[in-house]
């Protein structure tokens, strides 16, 4: 009895582990799918906007319709010290399980994917951090250029990069099964795994629930090449999906038309759309809408003739009466007599 309770138990997570949003996720626990995610894209790495920021790369996520790609982006550490470790997709029992990344000291076992940008399979050969200050290695980092990148910023180190790659990796998003990257976790990654990690920033749980809602991320609707592949603004300065923009094109060309606003880029703000009508002549960008609204300015006249009716009411007057605009209503009074004299 003890042994079917227990089974039982172990059914009942294993059917609940599909239903886990992946924004939910954390370490330990993993998405299953039952079929694997689409290759990995090849994508340009923005370049670094500002000293300090790191490298997250791209990677395919699950949705509630199916596998969906969430940008590579920059985004600040936790913490000083603090290093990235990507997610990955692993083929257990039968299935696809989605393990969460994670910051902490050292980057431990992420499946050996090589998503590139120093992230080859084998721990990270994109920089490293020197007391407090964080350097990028250029040989596979594309940073800015000036005095903020000059001193212990940068360095270059190409055996590094070489040794961190897994061969025959390709660009398969899994780990095992079939057709899957074979690399197994070192004795080093392992005690990497048990060191004390800290969850994704919530400036990364937004970047993916933005990916998330966007329909176009989806491989179902791009056929597992997604247009909007890394961000080039750093999730820090991402505010999401505004004015029904879609999310996820922080770095597009189309969201820079309107540049230097204090307002995000929108010209003159709301009252822009909806004037007022003491702001309506000062627009000279829309002159066919003052044109065409002295109406309101006309309304007015109107109440004035009203009185006229209502005045003729108490002598209850014949309705072709109002028709005589022209004609004074004192003189249509005198002509009322005319028929008593008949």
């Amino acid at each position: 009895m003890k042994i079917l309770r227990f089974s039982a138990r172990w059914l009942l997570l294993a059917l609940m582990l599909p239903l886990i949003p992946t924004s939910q996720a954390h370490a330990g626990v993993f998405i299953s799918v039952g079929f694997a995610p689409p290759v990995l894209p090849v994508y340009v790495q923005p370049i670094c906007p500002t000293p300090g920021l790191m490298w997250t790369p791209g990677y395919w996520a699950y949705g509630p319709d199916g596998y969906y790609w969430v940008p590579g982006g920059w985004v600040p550490a936790p913490y000083a010290g603090a290093l990235w470790t990507p997610p990955y997709w692993g083929w257990e029992g039968g299935n696809y399980l989605f393990h969460v990344g994670y910051w902490g000291p050292h980057v431990g076992y992420y499946g050996g994917i090589n998503y590139g940008f120093g992230y080859g399979g084998i721990g990270f050969a994109g920089g490293m951090w020197r007391g407090g200050v964080f350097a990028y290695n250029t040989a596979v980092m594309r940073v800015g250029v000036g005095g903020a990148w000059g001193g212990n910023r940068v360095y270059v180190d190409r055996e590094v990069v070489n040794r961190g790659i897994v061969p025959g990796g390709g660009r398969v998003a899994f780990n095992g099964g079939p057709n899957g990257v074979r690399y197994q976790a070192s004795a080093q990654e392992r005690s990497y795994m048990n060191e004390r990690h800290t969850a994704p920033t919530s400036f990364q749980s937004q970047h993916e629930q933005a990916a998330r809602a966007d329909r176009t991320a989806y491989a179902k609707a791009n056929g597992g090449r997604p247009q909007n592949l890394a961000s080039s603004r750093p999730m820090n300065e991402n505010r999401g999906p505004a004015g029904g923009a879609r999310p996820g094109n922080e770095g597009r060309p189309g969201n820079e038309a309107r540049p230097g606003t204090p307002n995000g880029g929108r010209p003159q703000g709301g009252p822009a759309t909806r004037p007022t009508p003491e702001g309506r002549p000062s627009q000279p960008a829309r002159p066919s809408q003052p044109a065409a609204r002295p109406a309101p300015e006309s309304r007015p006249s109107q109440p004035a003739a009203r009185p006229a009716p209502q005045q003729s009411r108490p002598a209850q007057t014949a309705r072709p009466a109002p028709q005589q605009h022209s004609t004074p209503r004192p003189q249509a009074e005198h002509s009322r007599p005319a028929p008593k004299g008949r």
